[in-house]
Parts: C-alpha cells; sequence; structure tokens
C-alpha cells in the first residue's frame, strides 16, 4: 500500500505535503512508514500540547468514550461545562463559546464584535486587524487576516476590516479611533506571519485605548494559547485583560476543539440563536483538554522558560544565524543566508522535523519535550544553520 500515492490520487492538493509517512510516536519522538525516528519540534504545528499518544490524555479520551462520544448542544454536558469553567476560573473571563477549529473561533469573535457594535447602534461596525496577521481560512477570517496572498482567488470578501501596522501605535489608534471601529483583533506572536513578538507597551496602549473609548480587544490565541507561550495564554504575560479571545490548537492535544473566551465587557452578547456548532463542546475533545489544561502549570512553564533559554544561548552567536524572535516555546530562527526551506529539508534527513514561518525556521515542540531530545534537537539544528 503506497500511502503517497493513494493520497495523490484521492486527496484535494491543498497541501505540499514532506515525503514522509508518520505512521506511529511516543512523546516527542515520530516513526515513519520506513521505521525511521525523527525528534518533533513541531507538534502538529503547536496542537499536540504533550507529544503523541500522551497517557493521560489517552485515558482522558477512552473514559469518556466509554459514556458517550457525542451529544448534541440541546443538552447538558459534563466535560463541556467543566471546561468552560477551568477556562474562566484560570482567566478572569466571563464565558465560554465551544466550536472546532481556530478559524471558527475567530469567526465567532467577528460576530460578537458585530453585535456587540449592532446593539450599541453602530449599523457598519469595522474591526482593525494588524498587517502580517493570519486569522484562518474561511472567508470571514481570510478577510480579517492582514496579508494579501491569502487574499488572492476567493473575493469578494466581506467587508468591515481595516489593517494597522504592528507595533506602530500611532497607526494603530488612528484606525481604531474611527466612528465605524468596534474592536481590533490581534496575535500577540504572529505565528504564520513569522513569528513576530508585539511590544508590551503597544499591546498595553491599545488596550487602555479600547477599555476607554468601549471598543472590544480581542485577542487571537489560537497558536500562541494553551502553554505554548509560557503561561495559560500569552496575553496574561502582557498584564492586559480582553475583552474576547480566541483559541483552538493545543487545546485538546491533538482533537479539533476551538474556543471563544468572552469577558465581562462582551457576555452575553450572543443570545440563543444567534450562534452554534453542532460538534463544539463534544464531551471527547473537551474531556481531552481538560487533561490538558490540567497540566498547565507553573512547574511546567519554569521547565519551558529553561529551555527557552537554553536554545537562545545555544543559537545566540551560532553560524548561520542572523536572529531569533518569538515567546515561550513559539520560536522563529532567521537564517543568515541560507532558505528556510533548505534548512527544514536538511533537518529531516537528520531526523529532526521543523517548520518555516516566511523567512524563518520555526519551532513549536510538545511542551513538555525531554531535555535528551531537546538538546538532541537543538544539535542537529545547530549543525544544519551552520552548513
Amino acid at each position: 500500500m503506497n500511502i503517497p500515492e493513494i493520497d495523490a490520487q484521492y486527496v484535494e492538493h491543498t497541501y505540499n505535503r514532506f515525503p514522509v509517512t508518520i505512521v506511529s510516536g511516543k512523546g516527542a519522538l515520530l516513526t515513519d512508514s520506513t521505521g525511521k525516528t525523527y525528534i518533533d519540534f513541531g507538534s502538529g504545528i503547536a496542537t499536540n500540547s504533550f507529544g503523541v499518544a500522551d497517557d493521560a490524555w489517552q485515558q482522558a479520551i477512552v473514559a469518556q468514550l466509554g459514556k458517550v462520544q457525542h451529544t448534541s448542544n440541546l443538552f447538558y454536558s459534563e466535560p463541556c461545562a467543566l471546561l468552560a469553567q477551568k477556562l474562566c476560573d484560570r482567566t478572569g473571563m466571563k464565558k465560554v463559546f465551544f466550536c472546532n477549529s481556530g478559524a471558527e473561533a475567530n469567526e465567532g469573535a467577528i460576530k460578537i464584535a458585530r453585535k456587540y457594535a449592532s446593539d450599541r447602534g453602530n449599523a457598519a461596525p469595522v474591526i482593525v486587524t494588524l498587517k502580517n496577521s493570519f486569522h484562518g481560512r474561511t472567508v470571514a477570517a481570510l478577510s480579517a487576516t492582514g496579508q494579501d496572498v491569502f487574499h488572492q482567488h476567493f473575493g469578494p470578501f466581506p467587508e468591515g476590516c481595516a489593517y494597522a501596522t504592528a507595533n506602530d501605535l500611532d497607526d494603530t489608534l488612528a484606525k481604531l479611533s474611527a466612528d465605524n471601529t468596534c474592536a481590533i483583533l490581534m496575535e500577540l506572536v504572529q505565528g504564520e506571519g513569522g513569528v513576530n513578538v508585539l511590544q508590551p507597551a503597544y499591546v498595553q496602549a491599545v488596550a487602555d485605548y479600547c477599555r476607554r473609548h468601549d471598543k472590544l480587544l480581542m485577542i487571537d490565541e489560537v497558536q500562541t494559547g494553551n502553554g505554548r507561550c509560557g503561561a495559560l495564554y500569552a496575553f496574561q504575560r502582557y498584564g492586559v485583560m480582553p475583552d474576547v479571545v480566541t483559541t483552538a490548537k493545543g487545546l485538546a492535544g491533538g482533537l479539533p476543539l476551538g474556543a471563544v473566551v468572552i469577558g465581562e465587557k462582551a457576555e452575553g452578547t450572543l443570545s440563543a440563536g444567534t450562534h452554534g456548532s453542532t460538534f463544539g463542546g463534544n464531551p471527547v475533545c473537551a474531556a481531552a483538554a481538560i487533561s490538558i489544561v490540567d497540566r498547565l502549570t507553573d512547574n511546567l512553564f519554569e521547565d519551558m522558560e529553561a529551555k527557552a533559554a537554553y536554545i537562545r544561548e545555544q543559537l545566540a552567536d551560532a553560524a548561520g544565524v542572523a536572529d531569533m524572535s518569538g515567546l515561550g516555546l513559539m520560536l522563529g530562527i532567521l537564517p543568515a543566508e541560507k532558505m528556510a526551506a533548505d534548512i527544514v529539508r536538511e533537518c529531516r534527513e537528520q531526523g529532526l522535523l521543523v517548520l518555516t514561518a516566511k523567512n524563518k525556521v520555526r519551532l513549536l515542540p510538545p511542551l513538555n519535550i525531554g531535555w535528551d531530545e531537546w538538546k538532541q534537537g537543538i544539535a542537529i539544528l545547530k549543525g544544519v544553520l551552520a552548513k
């Protein structure tokens, strides 16, 4: 059975797949169909929070499968309710709407912002987003995405987004101050845009402006959230309190689950019938997420910071490295000369899986990656960068 050939014949060609068929794994180690083992610095693009086949995660899923795998949102579900409680308790937010993906979470945030404005008489509300942002591939989420490359072929897009320059406070406030503007949606670390970190002073100034002028501060934590940046959510490292937070990816550790976490200002904006999701809050996905969230502790974050410090130390003056960016274990490396895609290929040949983000090499390892795998992977990466 040749999986690449079957895939090529029957799966729509929307991905430039690597020539690797992953068949199994454990933790930060993956095995392909030839038996070759790789150190995983990608974790399914920040999704396998505790790596592959995590024991506690599996046990939570199996236990819930033995009860009920799905029930519609016409009924209460224990895992859904308990997960929402945990997210609110640990963030200071008030309500949660569950969906299936990051794009859907951002669609939910857009609907909240529009209805919040409509309820207050704003007939044509505009949402400010940032250039180089990425908010998903559905049509409204693409409209919010501040990258022209994603806007080709799929227009016309829904109106109502204005794009500001990240870390440029004057430009951002100029757009945010328009009478019909109702909200800003931003990633604190722009993942697909190049692992670009927003400056704390900039974020705090934007948050202060939103608070004083009744605009919604909405933070896209699809990739930065669920422990990835060294806190449950990256906004907690910035000293701000959003009105809406969107998340997905690592929330359920490898199962599809998204969430819109809603603060006091926007609480109650969505009422019965204004939004919904068939699979949102699925009991199995929610049980998996509880097993993830419960283990996102200060001890884990301290270990992550130590690992982040180690790689920065190793690559600070390393040959072939022009710059590093990121927060927690969401890291970007700008090569001095080589193309990022070539580095990804050479690392893969040596048994290390890494990603790209524009012209950078992107690292998103499992949050609990062992020190041995971390050091081995960095040694491979360092050697490839120096060639």
